[in-house]
């Protein structure tokens, strides 16, 4: 297990280093992502609304990519506010595309992309694959826009292929992303995020995430990862974040168990 080291605001920039990644995980399933050449990926930048995280977009200086996987409001998150302010391209699924021109971000700054097309921006390949899971939101003029999800495999360096799950549940063809992308290491969800699940109204209650942390310890062995940052939690200590580390023991990969704020070096 990696020794947790808190990260606030611009801090990341000094760990950067030209042979090394910094990953540092903002809560749910935000992530910040330095490469080794210094570049800046946001991943769901889900921060100024988010209860746990020590980061506000405004905080956030230089910014060279922002992947968003689906349009839910706490993976969307501050994208078009960062976009507005640094002007960084996104790359997203064309219902996040409708909702960021409606707002005005500019149509040059969004690609819209889907499953198997393979996209590259600011100089950093992005391979979206199969996502379970669903993604729609409100436009300005009361329409809904819908798209599939996405999740994504970050080419962020020669020895680095990260996957991030945009909240997918489990299926079997996870295999197959691991035999064509070769994801070594991804962050994959295993909880709910209890601190904002007031925010999603319905009867009854969500018992589980969209894996449960048996599935996500399967999931983590389909895709083959090396390293696995368990996500889509805000306290690392919740009940679903501890069962997936007590399952993990004997499994290939190693278990980072990030808190919000904390990074991880790769």
């Amino acid at each position: 297990m990696l020794t947790r080291r808190a990260l606030l605001g611009s801090a990341a920039a000094a760990l950067w280093s030209k042979d090394k990644t910094v990953i540092r995980f903002f809560g749910v399933s935000g992530y910040e992502i330095v490469n080794s050449r210094g570049q800046r990926i946001l991943i769901d930048p889900f921060l100024d609304e988010n209860p746990g995280c020590p980061v506000k977009s405004a905080q956030l200086g230089r910014v060279d990519l922002i992947l968003v996987t689906h349009a839910a409001f706490d993976h969307l998150g501050d994208t078009e506010a960062i976009a507005r302010r640094t002007g960084a391209p996104v790359v997203c699924g064309g219902d996040t595309r409708a909702y960021l021109l409606a707002k005005g971000i500019p149509g040059s700054q969004v690609r819209a992309t889907i499953w198997g097309v393979a996209v590259e921006v600011a100089g950093i390949r992005v391979q979206p694959v199969e996502c379970h899971h669903a993604s729609n939101i409100t436009l300005p003029n009361g329409s809904i826009a819908s798209a599939p999800p996405l999740a994504f495999v970050v080419h962020v360096s020669d020895n680095l292929r990260f996957y991030h799950h945009g909240d997918t549940g489990l299926f079997s063809d996870m295999k197959l992303i691991a035999e064509l992308h070769r994801p070594n290491v991804g962050a994959v969800g295993v909880a709910l995020p209890g601190e904002i699940m007031h925010r999603f109204a319905g009867a009854g209650k969500m018992v589980t995430g969209e894996m449960t942390p048996r599935e996500a310890v399967m999931a983590t062995e389909w895709l083959g990862l090396e390293t696995v940052l368990p996500c889509h939690y805000i306290d690392p200590k919740s009940a679903h974040v501890l069962e997936f580390a007590r399952l993990m023991p004997g499994r290939k990969a190693r278990v980072v168990i990030l808190g919000p704020g904390d990074t991880h070096t790769a």
